[in-house]
């Protein structure tokens, strides 16, 4: 058996598949370059080589369309769903993140936010969970800190997460060195206080191991692999590769540690992306329709994806 194909097996075969997190990366990544929008009918297909049944499907899209990530819209018998404006917002949140070649420049000031009223045993384990979840470290478990995020993101977030009556207890604050201090704990120290990255650098290194055969199987015999199981490979990759950005701090080059192999996990990413991007295309260009029949051509901009400059994004 070949390495994608063993790949799409284990995939498939699991006991349990997340479902709306599969769908949420296919809509990233393949969707939203056909201009966000795809037949219900057409989505049920092009799944069920990845182990999710019809029923299954229909359930994940109904809920993805309660919580707000899609809207519907009928055609007759049949019926279109797109992304709302929330769920473009999430998806280009999401994009920026894993089409990037690399993380931003470091302005060298860390983000706090400070839990300066009291909380609740559930209150602060909710705040804990939201924060870190967007990337944050703790340290002394009153203090969030990160070098980059957007502290006004921040606070959406946790909006969104049904945090907003937290928001009078936290303060955020912009914080830089006063330079160098011989006695001082450095940034890197801050690092290792605030994040436990170990269990985060074997995952990355277990992503390495899983995909590295196949991207040898692209460079020795490309041949091998159909349309079908180019278009499939690709989603798990960029499927994978999600779900570990979401365990990720992303944190700037300068402050992650030697011989990370997060950077070895986004570089093969990068390079598979690349060689099963075109056979995935012409698998889509034959099996994706809207409702009305049409086959939406993809995005250019979908091919400067992995770039070294960060991709524009794809219109929806």
């Amino acid at each position: 058996m070949s390495a994608i194909n063993r790949r799409i097996e284990s995939f498939s075969q699991q006991s349990r598949i997340k479902a709306g997190s599969l769908i949420t990366s296919l809509l990233g990544d393949v969707v939203v370059p056909r201009g966000g929008r795809i037949w219900l009918g057409s989505l049920i297909e092009l799944l069920e080589p990845m182990g999710l049944n019809e029923r299954l499907v229909r359930t994940t899209v109904f809920r993805l369309v309660r919580d707000g990530w899609l809207e519907s819209e009928p055609l007759g018998r049949r019926t279109d769903y797109l992304l709302s404006a929330t769920g473009r917002k999430r998806i280009e949140k999401a994009a920026k993140a894993i089409y990037a070649y690399s993380h931003p420049h470091w302005d060298r000031r860390w983000r706090l936010i400070m839990a300066v009223g009291e909380l609740s045993t559930k209150d602060r384990d909710r705040l804990r969970k939201a924060l870190i979840w967007q990337g944050f470290g703790v340290l002394a478990g009153n203090c969030f800190v990160h070098p980059s995020a957007d502290l006004t993101g921040a606070f959406d977030g946790l909006v969104r997460d049904g945090l907003g009556d937290l928001l009078k207890k936290l303060k955020p604050l912009m914080a830089a060195g006063p330079g160098a201090l011989s006695n001082a704990a450095s940034d890197v120290d801050m690092v290792r206080a605030a994040w436990d990255l170990d269990q985060l650098a074997q995952m990355y290194r277990d992503f390495v191991t899983r995909y590295q055969p196949i991207l040898q199987q692209c460079q020795s015999s490309p041949e091998t692999i159909s349309g079908e199981q180019a278009f499939v490979g690709r989603v798990l990759l960029v499927h994978d590769y999600r779900r570990l950005l979401l365990r990720d701090p992303m944190l700037p080059d300068v402050l992650q540690p030697l011989s990370w192999p997060g950077q070895q996990a986004r570089l093969l990413c990068g390079e598979l992306y690349r060689r099963l991007l075109s056979g995935s295309e012409r698998f889509l260009d034959q099996r994706y329709q809207l409702a009305d029949g049409t086959t939406p051509s993809s995005a250019q901009a979908l091919h400067d994806r992995f770039r070294e400059t960060d991709p524009l994004p794809l219109a929806v």
